[in-house]
């Protein structure tokens, strides 16, 4: 099985943190490259996790994702922007 997952990469302070917001599963390190292997780490401890507990599939679809053949995609959104609200 094979998983596609969109990931987020900021800086915070003195590190990169690496994010999937679908997952809502995180990591860091001192470098872009550490962030991206820590955050796969996490990813597949995550999964591993899932499986165990026999919810691999429903987590997938509530975050969003679809299985096409032996692949999970995350849905491709038409549109993306930033809006800004006054409060």
């Amino acid at each position: 099985m094979n998983i596609f997952v969109r990931i987020e990469i900021f800086e915070e302070g003195d590190v990169y943190v690496a994010l999937s917001p679908e997952l809502n599963v995180s990591s860091f390190g001192e470098t872009i490259e550490d962030a991206k292997k820590s955050f796969k780490e996490a990813v597949e401890a995550f999964i591993e996790e899932c499986q165990e507990m026999g919810t691999l599939e429903d987590v997938l679809e509530e975050s969003g994702f679809s299985k096409v053949d032996d692949f999970w995609k995350l849905r491709k959104p038409i549109a993306e922007e930033d809006l800004a609200f006054a409060v």
